[in-house]
């Protein structure tokens, strides 16, 4: 009985210990204000010579984490992100449950952004040098099947490159 036992926890804390591996990371961080968090990617980006992207969304969405996911493993989209652009997950909670403060910082961050939730999650915001949205991009645009598509990723963000706005 003693061996069933054991056998039987021992199996459930490989099953717990491997679920907690395989959970989504979450690239969001939900403790700072947006704001503040994009004001440092646009003095960054002055400083560097490079545009600003947000990637507007949520650890609460599934499509959101996908993107995060897709881009940073793909060698050649991360290489290209990182030489081009300042990148910001800027975290917006549509829901009431933040408190006060944090509605006010959401509606102050679409006001910021030109209303870009219109385009659902993630939505992408490039930003200039000086912080002026210069593009919105709709990511159901990216999508193909339930990831992205490496080829249309790579051309929107060559598209809003400073050197191809700029020409």
């Amino acid at each position: 009985m003693k061996k069933i036992l054991f056998s039987l926890l021992a199996a459930f804390l490989f099953v717990a210990a491997n679920a907690q591996t395989n959970a989504p990371r979450k690239v969001y961080d939900e403790n700072i204000n947006p704001l503040e968090q994009i004001d440092q990617a646009v003095a960054k980006a002055e400083a560097e010579g490079k545009y600003v992207i947000c990637q507007v969304g949520g650890n609460w969405c599934p499509w959101c984490l996908r993107f995060a996911e897709f881009i940073t493993t793909d060698a050649d989209i991360s290489t290209f992100v990182d030489e081009n652009f300042v990148y910001a997950h800027v975290n917006y909670n549509p829901r009431k449950s933040g408190g006060e403060e944090k509605a006010r910082q959401a509606a102050a961050l679409m006001k910021r952004l030109d209303n870009c939730g219109r385009f659902g999650y993630p939505v992408f915001v490039v930003l200039d040098e000086e912080g002026r949205v210069i593009h919105i991009q709709d990511s159901s645009f990216l999508e193909e099947g339930q990831g992205y598509n490496k080829e249309k990723v790579l051309r929107f963000f060559k598209s809003w490159t400073p050197q191809a706005v700029k020409q």
